[in-house]
């Protein structure tokens, strides 16, 4: 009896089923818009790097994170995809919370500015098509979130027409609300309102905007210093770390890492004439960490200068230098220099054990 039980009910279920259409249940319930995505746009960065990644540039709609030891290449490659999203009709944000922002080298690398000066030629502003903070207005996690937060919603009201690449400049540079008022740099605090902030809320809009139903597509990319972390057992391999924890890491789709992991992995190349010397480009590492996009991930070297990237090639080496040996002689008092490279290192802060304050 059970049994033909049990064969009545499947009948009965075959028979709902061949009469159930789920697309119209989909389409009563508006499941049946909110699937499709966007094909995937980049930002495109210089020839050199898209040599030396595979990848285009900065993919749009997502989270990215540029990391590695100072003055390894961080900031010519944000600087580049503000230019190249100028160019393309994208808006950037600028969250500069490490204030070490240079006006005239964002201007030498091709960014659009126009300088406004007072009768006596003196520097007063600076405007173009890019918004931009800093400290002055920016003193916590809490205020970078609520900033970048507060332009989505200018964008949704219609009040901000364009497709925003944000540009943070860099995550571990302030410390969350509770910090603040506590007077006492607490990392675990930070990291819980970095990912409170970000990982629940920031990011969740960020890639939300990669729909088709969004007619924005909105881009952030972090810059993350980093520092090296002593292994905890004889022989063990060193630990790149993140400043500002891991809660970004986790929620960027795309990581590029620039020099090495116990040093900064670069070597300045300089013209010399007799005591006078001109540092004109470095040579770095350069490696896709994190790729969530295509799946591809490579590493090699490119040279940063001045003026962006170019290939780790010698006949590029050589005109660069051609094209601004003239203004270097300036420095030096003649075109008759040598160029010679030598290797550097960061400060070895391998022994710290936690986050230094």
């Amino acid at each position: 009896m059970a049994r033909k039980s049990k064969s009545l009910s499947a009948a009965v279920s075959a028979e709902i089923k061949a009469n159930f259409d789920l697309n119209k249940f989909k389409s009563k319930k508006g499941l049946d818009k909110n699937i499709k995505f966007k094909d995937q746009e980049w930002i495109p960065l210089s020839p050199a790097f898209r040599e030396v990644t595979s990848v285009p540039g900065i993919p749009m709609g997502h989270i990215v994170l540029l990391r590695g030891h100072s003055d390894t290449g961080k900031t010519t490659a944000m600087i580049e995809a503000a230019v190249s999203a100028q160019n393309n009709g994208i808006l950037p944000v600028f969250i500069i919370t490490e204030m070490k922002w240079n006006w005239e080298h964002a201007i030498q690398m091709g960014l659009d500015i126009n300088i406004t000066r007072n009768d006596e030629g003196e520097i007063i502003d600076y405007e173009g098509n890019f918004i931009y903070v800093d400290r002055e207005t920016i003193n916590s996690i809490e205020d970078v979130a609520a900033f970048i937060l507060d332009l989505l919603d200018e964008q949704k009201k219609g009040n901000l027409p364009y497709d925003l690449l944000f540009l943070w400049d860099s995550i571990g540079s302030v410390p969350c609300e509770m910090s603040l008022k506590s007077n006492k740099n607490n990392n675990e605090w930070n990291a819980g309102a970095m990912s409170t902030q970000f990982g629940n809320n920031v990011n969740q809009k960020i890639t939300l905007s990669r729909k088709e139903s969004s007619p924005y597509t909105n881009t952030l990319v972090c810059v993350n210093k980093v520092w090296t972390l002593k292994p905890e057992v004889p022989m063990g391999q060193p630990k790149l770390m993140n400043k500002g924890g891991y809660a970004m890491w986790f929620d960027s789709t795309f990581v590029i890492t620039f020099g090495n992991i116990m040093s900064a992995g670069t070597s300045k190349i300089k013209a010399i004439k007799d005591s006078k010397q001109v540092e004109f480009a470095k040579r770095t590492n350069l490696q896709i960490d994190k790729n969530h996009i295509n799946g591809i991930t490579t590493r090699g070297k490119i040279v940063m200068t001045p003026h962006g990237f170019i290939n780790d090639d010698p006949n590029e080496l050589k005109d660069y230098k051609n094209a601004h040996a003239a203004d270097w002689s300036k420095v030096l008092g003649g075109m008759d220099f040598d160029v010679v490279e030598e290797n550097e290192e960061v400060q070895d802060i391998s022994h710290f054990e936690k986050e230094p304050e």
